[in-house]
């Protein structure tokens, strides 16, 4: 398996705020996304700077109280990517019932360690 981005996302319930400082620290907007997870709509922005650093910033409506901090981990190979985070104890936020979210773009879902931080795993459909 190849991991081909490694980068930050912040789930948040004030997307303004947080781009205007990620915006002020020299990114900017490059893709803005909007997924129906099955547990609400995720829109946001995925932000680069001029040295190539990306951090995404998500705008829920998810009931959360206070931002979180999930690991984008995009990936050549979902499956195996998933039995590698399984066989380290990670379970699948999205529960057994929904499984891996699919779209027309790519197969994802979070992935939570036993000490609670999330690893999102993301393999890109391509056509």
């Amino acid at each position: 398996m190849k991991i081909t981005t490694f980068d930050p996302i912040i789930l948040t319930k004030n997307v303004d705020s947080v781009v205007k400082i990620f915006e002020d620290l020299g990114f900017e907007k490059t893709h803005a996304p909007v997924t129906d997870t099955g547990r609400g709509v995720v829109s946001g922005f995925r932000m680069k700077n001029k040295d190539g650093f990306h951090v995404d910033v998500s705008e829920t409506t998810k009931d959360i109280t206070r931002d979180e901090m999930i690991i984008r981990m995009n990936v050549d190979d979902f499956d195996e990517a998933r039995r590698i985070l399984e066989n380290n104890g990670f379970v699948d936020s999205r529960g057994e019932d929904l499984g891996p979210l699919e779209t027309k773009s790519a197969k994802s879902t979070a992935m939570k360690s036993p000490s609670g931080f999330t690893i999102a795993i993301v393999e890109h459909i391509k056509e």
